[in-house]
């Protein structure tokens, strides 16, 4: 594996606002992805570029506990994205090859499973939000 830049709160929010102004039509977004889900098989790993992570210490375990000010769920789509905060805190930030738009992806490992998530990177669910 490559090693990732760690992308801070300005360079995300830069990426977010470059994704969110993208209304091209693209392969990478004909399932909905405005909520974590697994990544659908339907998306050709080969059409996206890992540009940076939000992982800030890879020898230090991230905290679990998620930001849900306004009481929405890990899958809601109008949850917050917060970058010190699962999962975002776990997260690669890869870019559509062809579109340009930008979605976070993360490995969840439970006792029995893997299973990789992704969601689509929004400026406006964007928060800075400290721990």
């Amino acid at each position: 594996m490559m090693d990732l830049p760690l992308l801070d709160f300005p360079a995300l929010l830069t990426l977010a606002e470059k994704s969110s102004s993208i209304g091209a039509a693209c392969a990478c977004c004909t399932v909905n992805l405005d909520g974590w889900i697994s990544v659908p098989l339907s998306l050709a790993e080969e059409n996206f570029q890992e540009i940076g992570t939000l992982l800030e210490d890879p020898y230090t375990e991230p905290t679990f506990a998620e930001f849900h000010p306004a009481g929405t769920r890990y899958d809601s789509p109008l949850a917050p994205i917060a970058p010190r905060y699962f999962p975002a805190n776990r997260c690669i930030v890869a870019a559509c090859l062809n579109c340009g738009r930008h979605y976070l992806r993360y490995t969840e490992a439970g006792g029995y499973f893997v299973d990789r998530r992704i969601r689509l990177l929004s400026s406006r669910l964007l928060v800075d939000a400290p721990l």
